[in-house]
């Protein structure tokens, strides 16, 4: 089977679409649990703080999947990719059950754990017991996605994603302003509109792809091994962010007892999540386009390829981060009436230009050392730089000097920028080349 053959562009407009309907759907949340409560707000988006940090035990296999697939589909060894699917469907299946059954008995000792303000206590857990214990729709809807993503075919987890966005609309409208279930019927409507995305990602996958076709097989041992070499390493680092960020929210919770400081950083996650998603955007494309082009050992491709997305990335985010900086307060009237609430999130806007330019160069160069196999350095400066300065900053800057949300966000952007001059530096530096997974004959 051969894979389709795309640009950056045709790669990365799907992708992005994708995302941004990814990231819509959390707005739409915000949007309508906002006429409930700003704590409602809160809780939500402090439960899916919990949920990723557990969840990313499944990109063990998903991000380790994908390198082997595209280096192995630009050998033109399709058959071993295939073979990674199945590898991975069977280990995200059977981690998604336990890890559910976990979340939904747990939910209330883990909140209790992190120290959660007590106004979003009741609400956090309902989510978290929800949405968390059917997590196994985020086990296997990365698997197949990026299985048709792998081969070219980005439109496709676009289509299912647009569809679930439509259902998860009409749900939580109906759940929230008919039936008046609240947080409960936010969760609900997020678990029915996650199973058919999946159920539409595995139909497309199987009428599209024929790579089971392909006479070309590896050892399955040997393809597991690859799959967790690449992605231990990238799930620990994964494990790190959310361990930070969950103490970032700690620290957060502790600021105020009414969760005002938690509750702006979540209006502002939602804000500038659409910047975040040109930049997630570009460094998935970028990372499918590195892979083949390993597979086929045109280094200068991907030399070029690399730095060129991240430019775009910068430019784009500089662009985005500063009309959302500009236009905070009309924005944040779509939300809240709360002029304290609104003052806080337009500073925090301002901050997070310099936040995003570090995160996209971050994003897009740390894919790209992933894809070519080159995993230990994005681990080892995140295990650093991330408790270095989100969490470190965030206490010292947010609590001790006393500057709350706005401290915090300091020692976010100080973050992700002095990584990402610590990813360009490695890629620049060439190691990445002599990392392939695939053996030419």
């Amino acid at each position: 089977m051969e894979k389709q053959e795309r640009t950056l562009g045709q790669l990365f407009v799907p992708i992005c679409f994708e995302v941004l309907l990814y990231m819509l759907a959390g707005v739409v949340d915000t949007l309508m649990l906002s006429s409930v409560s700003d704590q409602a707000v809160g809780a939500v988006g402090t439960a899916n703080t919990y949920i990723g940090m557990f969840i990313i035990m499944f990109s063990i296999i998903t991000s380790g999947m994908l390198a082997v697939m595209t280096q192995n589909i630009g050998a033109g060894k399709s058959g071993v990719a295939y073979q990674a699917l199945q590898i991975g469907m069977v280990f995200n299946t059977i981690l998604g059950v336990v890890l559910g059954i976990f979340l939904f008995f747990g939910s209330g000792s883990i909140l209790h754990i992190v120290g959660i303000a007590d106004l979003l206590l009741k609400p956090a857990d309902t989510y978290l017991k929800i949405v968390g214990g059917f997590c196994i729709f985020n086990a296997l809807i990365p698997i197949f996605s990026g299985y048709l993503r792998a081969f070219g075919y980005t439109k496709q987890p676009l289509i299912a994603t647009i569809i679930g966005n439509v259902l998860n609309f009409g749900l939580n409208a109906l759940f929230l302003f008919v039936f008046h279930w609240g947080v409960a019927g936010v969760a609900v409507a997020t678990i029915i509109s996650k199973l058919l995305n999946l159920v539409i990602v595995i139909i497309q996958a199987k009428l599209l792809i024929h790579a089971k076709e392909d006479p070309n097989r590896a050892s399955g041992r040997h393809i597991l091994n690859q799959i967790i070499r690449i992605g231990l390493p990238s799930a620990m680092e994964t494990a790190l962010y959310n361990i930070a960020m969950t103490l970032v929210i700690r620290f957060l919770n502790q600021m105020d007892p009414d969760g005002l400081n938690v509750t702006a950083r979540s209006y502002t996650t939602q804000i500038t999540n659409f910047s975040y998603s040109v930049g997630s955007a570009l460094a998935q494309a970028n990372a499918i386009l590195t892979g083949w082009r390993i597979g086929s050992e045109d280094y200068e491709a991907c030399d070029k390829g690399t730095k060129r997305a991240a430019l775009i990335g910068i430019i784009v985010a500089t662009i985005l981060e500063g009309i959302f900086a500009l236009s905070g307060g009309f924005i944040m009237k779509l939300f809240s009436d709360d002029p304290i609430m609104i003052h806080l999130v337009i500073k925090l806007l301002a901050i997070d230009i310099v936040l995003e330019i570090g995160r996209v160069s971050n994003l897009v160069f740390g894919n790209a050392l992933k894809a070519t196999g080159d995993v230990i350095f994005p681990m080892v400066i995140a295990a650093i730089f991330m408790y270095l300065f989100a969490v470190g900053g965030t206490y010292v800057f947010g609590i001790k000097l006393g500057l709350m949300a706005v401290g915090s966000y300091m020692g976010l952007a100080m973050d992700e920028c002095v990584r990402a001059i610590g990813m360009f530096l490695r890629w620049h530096g060439g190691k990445w080349k002599n990392m392939s997974l695939v053996s030419h004959e």
